[in-house]
């Protein structure tokens, strides 16, 4: 259910229209202000168009992944800029979450206990201008998504995501540097040795994982749903 709840609430918008949103205020019956808002909406596009954008249309990549997958491969014209940091709080809630994600997710994906980047946005607006053409990647579309949205709404009008990342692509779509091929950089830990039953429990803890640190509220109550007692 927790995997269906996340699917649904990162589940792209369609692609070619204006979003136009309008807010009016009123004051004693009678309209105070108006405020006109339009918003490009973010393109969603895969290995092929995404090389197409790059080459012909002068899109720059922003691969939002943490360090670690990062470090394993990356498209070699990319700028890094991380929507996920390395969480190293030592508060106790922090704590017995790192311990659980370390025992789970870590060991299954050699993945680090990651929290929010709260300079992302800030980050990006250093190295970009509002009216760049940025081509956002991460390893399995999810994040990527997340960080587009964010990046929309902070002003950023030609942005496009590659529709399930990194690991979706043909080799050789992209000049690489890194230890293994893109399309690999997100295997690690346990996942490298053992079957296809540890890639989708892997798969479902970081979809639950990730739906926790990004909808905490829309967790609780999914967490909190039990079957009425017909007793």
């Amino acid at each position: 259910m927790a995997v269906l709840a996340f699917s649904v609430a990162l589940s792209p918008p369609r692609s070619g229209a204006s979003l136009l949103t309008q807010r009016l205020g009123t004051f004693s019956g009678k309209s105070c202000s108006r405020r006109t808002m339009i918003r490009a909406e973010v393109t969603y596009v895969n290995g092929e168009d995404a090389r197409r954008l790059v080459d012909e249309e002068g899109y720059s990549i922003l691969d939002i992944r943490d360090k670690t997958q990062f470090d394993r491969a990356h498209i070699k014209s990319c700028r890094h800029i991380p929507l996920f940091i390395e969480n190293n709080d030592n508060d106790f809630g922090t704590i017995v979450k790192r311990t659980i994600h370390n025992n789970f997710v870590g060991t299954l994906f050699g993945l680090p206990f990651t929290k929010l980047n709260p300079d992302f946005v800030q980050s990006v607006k250093r190295e970009f201008p509002s009216d760049s053409k940025l081509l956002v990647v991460c390893q399995e579309g999810l994040r990527s998504a997340v960080a587009a949205s964010q990046l929309e709404s902070e002003g950023f009008q030609n942005i496009s995501c590659l529709t399930s990342g990194l690991s979706s692509i043909k080799p050789g779509t992209f000049e690489s540097a890194g230890t293994v091929e893109l399309q690999n950089a997100g295997k690690a830990g346990l996942v490298t040795i053992q079957g296809k039953i540890s890639v989708v429990l892997g798969t479902v803890l970081i979809c639950a994982f990730l739906l926790i640190t990004l909808f905490p509220d829309q967790a609780e109550k999914i967490l909190q749903m039990n079957p009425q007692d017909n007793s």
